[in-house]
């Protein structure tokens, strides 16, 4: 009973502090990861509102059209609620074409900090409502990627080099009315040319070598299955020989006269 108790006991802890119930991890977000260095170099002025590139180590870089003084970023949780989006190597570019850190943002009037649900960027005090670029490296899933549509407008998803997603099962888009190109340096571009009105994107990909390894885990199957048949088909055989040459199943024929048998006559 004991056991059973601090087991519950336990499972509500964890409960609880992943819901962020205790404000653990809330508030400003250290200077030391909204100034580092993002991975590559943002892409800026792709004429998306949204556009996302997708790195190898599973993080992404995510440029946004700006069109309001603050933006909140989260992620669902799955059971009606939301989590903080985790972010670092935060910039913004002025309209201009200036681009300031993080840290700057904070020295210009702007905040990024961090509550239970969300992480909340506000712009520098200088920075107009709309014309300029917040952006930000945050961390994903093993070839998907999933976010939540916080602006209206078009969308565009990035794919590492040697990702591909025409192949069924393992490659999913939504929502649908996508357009897909593949670049110079063999990223595939997913675009959303309209508006997207879904609450959320979401890019499922795969490795083009998992469709080797895959063809290769059926083919081993297969002549796994076809060796273990024929071997099934053998031994039974090879048991009919045996009761055969053992006299069990002599078969014996039955004589095709019309006479009713002894005692019946």
């Amino acid at each position: 009973m004991n056991r059973r108790l601090l087991l519950t006991t336990a499972c509500l802890a964890l409960l609880v502090v992943s819901s962020g119930c205790l404000g653990i991890g809330t508030g400003p977000v250290s200077q030391e990861r909204i100034d580092s260095d993002p991975a590559a170099d943002y892409t800026w002025g792709a004429n998306r509102t949204v556009h996302v590139t997708i790195q190898p180590n599973t993080q992404f870089r995510a440029v946004m059209e700006t069109n309001d003084t603050t933006l909140e970023l989260y992620r669902r949780d799955g059971f009606g609620g939301t989590n903080p989006l985790s972010v670092q190597a935060v910039r913004y570019r002025y309209p201009n074409g200036t681009v300031v850190t993080g840290s700057e943002i904070r020295a210009r009037g702007g905040e990024i900090t961090r509550t239970r649900e969300e992480t909340i960027v506000t712009l520098p005090s200088d920075a107009p409502p709309r014309g300029g670029e917040l952006a930000f490296t945050s961390g994903g899933t093993p070839k998907r990627f999933t976010l939540p549509t916080y602006l209206d407008g078009t969308y565009e998803v990035v794919l590492p080099p040697d990702r591909r997603l025409d192949f069924p099962v393992f490659g999913q888009v939504s929502p649908g009315n996508y357009e897909t190109s593949i670049d110079d340096a063999g990223r595939v571009h997913v675009v959303w040319a309209e508006p997207v009105t879904a609450e959320t994107v979401s890019v499922q990909f795969y490795l083009q070598r998992d469709l080797y390894i895959f063809a290769g885990i059926v083919a081993l199957v297969g002549v796994v299955g076809i060796g273990g048949l024929l071997y099934y088909r053998r031994q039974i055989q090879v048991l009919r020989e045996q009761r055969r040459e053992m006299g069990v199943d002599v078969e014996t024929e039955i004589e095709d006269d019309d006479d009713p048998p002894p005692g019946m006559r």
